[in-house]
């Protein structure tokens, strides 16, 4: 039995978003993986939401900063900095203070070092024992599939900085694949689209405004379109314009298609025995990529294969980790069970 001051979180440290499971309370923390300091003396101004407000809006002596690069811990303090003010939000003091578990969510295929690099950040905030669990994994169990049979599931996880495809059955990956694209590189091919045909420089939340409200992955008859504002490049003055879904396909097209080749890249490695359970379970789409418009519909056009998305894409990952938590609790009372059971004397 767990001591009344322990504290147990789940967690999915992500490029964009950061999404904290407690035990017994589910998701209680949702916010953006964004920090703001002063450059001269690093400190620490704003960490998640309040962060992601001055992204574009800052004077040139605050830096924004995203802590993680395609799903890896890229500035050591500042993830530091940023899982102790979310945790510290929670709790009201001290960073996991007394607490024995912690489940953390890694990009599948990261390196030993990567790893590790996780594994420490927690530690040196006082964690004794962080796990580090595979998205991919971690987003199957939160979306409630059965990956301890004997059977294939095919999940494809679209975070903010990479998109993983793996093959799970038996509890454990058979297969995978990784690229370094996902929602935040689409926005920036918005952002390039715009300056290269438009002579206009837009920020990163417009992008992502424009993806999120005209974006989508098949062509509709239907298009619409946004009034979008940005500084003109030869003007220099403020500038507003319209842009079409139809654009904005055209530059989505190119990180769909290369995410489908990672799919049958994947299938590619999957085993015989594997290969017809994948016609039958089918692809399970979660993280933020998968709200875009009509993705599904593409998948499952250019693979043949049948495409569900998760009930909740962007808290899947998180719930997996809760998942974990409470297997592992439950391992641990049934331990404990056993050892405090008499020993019944032999006839």
């Amino acid at each position: 039995m767990l001591k009344r001051w322990e504290t147990i979180y789940g967690i999915d440290l992500g490029t964009c978003n950061t999404v904290i499971y407690e035990r017994d309370k589910g998701i209680v923390l949702h916010e953006p993986s964004v920090v703001a300091y002063r450059q001269d003396t690093q400190e620490i101004l704003a960490v998640g939401a309040s962060a992601q407000a001055m992204i574009g809006r800052a004077p040139n002596h605050v830096e924004i900063a995203y802590p993680l690069m395609n799903g890896v811990i890229a500035n050591f303090d500042l993830a530091s900095s940023m899982l102790k003010h979310f945790v510290q939000k929670l709790q009201g003091r001290g960073l996991f203070r007394r607490s024995s578990k912690v489940y953390i969510s890694v990009p599948c295929g990261i390196t030993n070092v990567q790893r590790r690099a996780v594994e420490e950040t927690l530690m040196q905030k006082g964690m004794h024992k962080p796990v580090a669990v595979e998205e991919p994994l971690a987003a199957a169990l939160g979306a409630q599939l059965p990956i301890d049979e004997p059977v294939g599931h095919l999940v494809v996880d679209i975070g903010g900085g990479t998109s993983q495809v793996a093959i799970i059955s038996l509890g454990g990956i058979v297969a995978s694949h990784t690229i370094p694209r996902a929602g935040m590189s689409i926005d920036r091919d918005i952002m390039d689209y715009v300056k290269r045909k438009y002579n206009m420089q837009i920020g990163e939340r417009t992008a992502e405004t424009i993806k999120m409200q005209v974006g989508s992955a098949t062509l509709s008859s239907e298009e619409r379109s946004i009034e979008i504002r940005g500084r003109d490049l030869v003007a220099g003055l403020p500038r507003s314009l319209r842009i079409s879904s139809k654009e904005i396909f055209s530059v989505i097209d190119d990180y769909l298609a290369s995410l489908v080749e990672a799919i049958r890249a994947t299938l590619d490695q999957c085993p015989p025995e594997l290969a017809g359970d994948m016609v039958e379970q089918g692809i399970l789409l979660c993280g933020g990529g998968a709200l875009l418009e009509g993705i599904d519909e593409r998948i499952r056009k250019e693979t043949g294969v049948p495409v569900m998305i998760a009930e909740k894409p962007l808290e899947c990952t998180a719930l997996g980790t809760g998942v974990l938590l409470e297997a592992a609790l439950g391992m641990r009372r049934s331990a404990k069970a056993a050892v405090k059971q008499p020993v019944q004397a032999a006839e």
